[in-house]
């Protein structure tokens, strides 16, 4: 394997793992902006306040995107199998 060939399976793991983790990131992010944002108007300063909102947005996320995800990477390993066979 050369250098050329190990670049570009790196770079396809991390669009595959790009891909697979951005929805739950970015959901995870705009609840955590807007439950600061309450926190600022309201001044309720708990720390713990977010922990909740978060962790139900997570499971709903993967009840939601959690096919597409997993065809995401049953697609990545067939074509990572596929390029180990064709060595």
């Amino acid at each position: 394997m050369d250098s050329d060939t190990a670049m570009h399976l790196l770079s396809q793991t991390l669009l595959a793992a790009a891909k697979v983790s951005a929805p739950i990131l970015m959901a995870t992010l705009v609840v955590g902006v807007v439950i600061s944002v309450l926190q600022v108007v309201t001044q309720i300063q708990e720390m713990t306040l977010t922990f909740i909102p978060k962790l139900v947005v997570v499971v709903v996320m993967f009840l939601v995107t959690g096919a597409w995800m997993m065809a995401v990477v049953v697609e990545f390993a067939k074509r990572m199998f596929g390029l180990i066979a064709g060595m």
